[in-house]
């Protein structure tokens, strides 16, 4: 059975210890210059005479070298600059070195590129302070001791892509000038990133963080990616963030999210217990009293949270506080109606004032909206102005389901007034649905024509003021008799004074020939009117059109009058 091998070193290698039937590479430390053998496998005469002739800032190359904890500090103490007394290297390679001991490169300069690529780390990996004034490359590193980054300055890309912390990862107040790189990392134990600094763009794409219980406060002055990353345990995640990016992102138990200055989207994340994303109102003050600097964002950048996208998410355990939502898409999301909102969270609104785009003019009144209804309306032909186009290519098939579903949360929580807002929103869906019958349609608008769906009341009371004021003129029209009509009595008196008979007849009421419109016909069709708004009979003498007048009006008017009734109850009702 053939054994597998790792594979042969680009570079030219020690190979010592090689032995061809377990071992055929041995040592794959690189030739020291002028030799054939590595660093840990070179003469000590040679050794020495190497470290000799190195001076603070040289560049050096130990791919594949195996350090013990005293042969590093030979090294590093051949390049201590004098003046600082720390060491202070030009180009630095160690790619698949390994660290048998700690590795103590603390307050170290690294003046070109650093390369740690694929190297191991058995004991403390010490980079507390240390500057890194090029690119510094840690990718699928593996540390397996303490991870001491406190401190460091990396003022060009950093990058860890694959790395894995056994142990703690201390980024503590360490800056990053340029991108910061954890795409795939794993951490096992503390990731301790309080108080770092990213100028450019923090990567953390994949990375799985299997016990961190606080990742941050750390600022970021770009995007911050954690699309994809995994949560094991209970977290709490704090960031002040241009962008917070969290696709498909999971978490694996509760998760609290605070967040300054971020546009976040968070579409289809997954997470099966209470995760709950919130606005800090102020800076984030860290365990010894002070307050987190957000030099990276001036005074004109709005320390507000604003949702982008909520897509795929199953919300039955998400709290949103004091978020804006006015950008945020919703169509997607599954169990919407079990989302809890928390604080101030403001939606999107309609456009205000009135639109002259044709005849009749075009008002709508101020209410919640999303921001989807917005780019749905804005592309439609002959758009009025106000509504913005998006991404949103959601329809009002989509968007019907979502503000029923926003509109059940919010009569959970006791908030009528923005369930009314939504239902009117789910109406308004409803009546441009492609899928629903014309008739049904033609309903849904005199709906909406009448009284806003039972949500306007001065829609409502204009159409009752304006039904009365047609009853009264039809009344004092045609409606109302010329004369009060007089009884008359005929009867037979017997022979011998008998018990006489009355027969009473009343003449039919008669429209006038003159002036119908005097104040006292307006007084008598103003009493027959305001009675048939409550189903009172007016007690007048009408004509046979009047009759059919108030009837109608007795039919019509007390039901603008309840629609009117409706709405004010419910944008009143808490």
């Amino acid at each position: 059975m053939s054994t597998l091998h790792p594979a042969e070193p680009s570079w030219p290698h020690c190979a010592h210890g090689a032995n061809p039937a377990t071992d055929p590479i041995g040592c794959r430390g690189i030739h020291v210059p002028g030799h054939t053998a590595c660093l840990a496998h070179l003469a000590v005469d040679d050794r020495d005479a190497y470290l000799a002739g190195l001076a603070p800032g040289d560049s050096i190359d130990h791919r594949g070298t195996t350090f013990t904890e005293a042969l590093l500090i030979a090294l590093l103490n051949a390049l201590r600059d004098s003046a600082t007394g720390h060491p202070r290297l030009g180009d630095a390679w160690f790619y698949e070195a390994t660290f048998e001991g700690a590795a103590k490169f603390r307050y170290a300069t690294f003046e070109g590129a650093a390369g740690f690529d694929s190297a191991t780390f058995k004991g403390d990996a010490g980079f507390g302070a240390a500057t890194f004034k090029s690119n510094a490359w840690f990718g699928v590193a593996t540390l397996k001791g303490n991870a001491w980054f406190g401190g460091a300055t990396f003022e060009s890309d950093a990058w860890f892509g694959g790395a894995t912390f056994e142990s703690d990862a201390w980024f503590g107040g360490a800056t990053f000038k340029g991108d910061a790189g954890f795409d795939s990392a794993t951490f096992k134990g503390v990731a301790l990133f309080r108080s770092a600094i990213v100028e450019g763009i923090a990567l953390f794409g994949s990375a799985t963080f299997v016990e961190a219980e606080q990742f941050g406060p750390l600022v970021c002055a770009g995007r911050l990616v954690l699309s994809g990353a995994k949560f094991g345990g209970p977290v709490t995640l704090s960031f002040a963030a241009r962008r917070l990016e969290c696709r498909r992102t999971r978490w694996s138990s509760t998760a609290e999210i605070r967040l300054r200055y971020a546009t976040v989207d968070f579409a289809h994340a997954v997470f099966e217990y209470p995760l709950t994303i919130a606005a800090e109102p102020d800076p984030f003050v860290l365990n010894d009293g002070r307050q987190l600097a957000e030099n990276l964002f001036p005074g004109a950048y709005d320390p507000g949270v604003r949702m982008a996208s909520l897509r795929g998410v199953d919300a039955a355990h998400l709290v949103l506080a004091d978020l804006d939502l006015r950008q945020c898409l919703f169509t997607g999301t599954v169990h919407l109606d079990q989302i809890r909102l928390e604080g101030a969270c403001t939606f999107n609104t309609a456009p205000p004032a009135v639109h002259w785009r044709r005849w009749p003019p075009v008002r709508f009144t101020e209410r919640r909206v999303l921001a989807e209804e917005h780019h749905w309306r804005a592309s439609q032909p002959g758009a009025v102005q106000g509504w913005v186009l998006g991404t949103g290519r959601a329809g009002p098939l989509q968007l019907a389901p979502v503000y029923r579903a926003l509109r059940k949360a919010f009569e959970d929580g006791k908030h009528e007034p923005g369930a009314a807002d939504f239902y009117y929103g789910e109406m308004e869906m409803r009546r441009h649905a492609d899928d629903i019958p014309r008739s049904e349609r033609g309903l849904l608008t005199a709906y909406w024509a009448l009284s806003g769906y039972g949500l306007r009341a001065s829609r409502a009371l204009a159409w009752l003021g304006t039904a009365m004021l047609l009853t009264i003129i039809l009344l004092m029209a045609f409606g109302l008799a010329q004369d009060t009509p007089k009884q008359t009595a005929t009867g037979t008196v017997p022979a011998g004074g008998g018990k006489v008979t009355f027969e009473i007849d009343k003449d039919d009421p008669q429209n006038p020939t003159g002036n119908r419109f005097t104040s006292k016909r307006f007084e008598k069709a103003l009493n027959v009117t305001l009675n048939s708004v409550v189903f009172r009979s007016s007690g007048q003498d009408l004509t046979t059109a009047g009759t059919y007048i108030e009837m109608t009006s007795r039919l019509t008017e007390p039901v603008l009058l309840g629609l009117a009734v409706l709405a004010i109850r419910n944008r009143v009702k808490r």
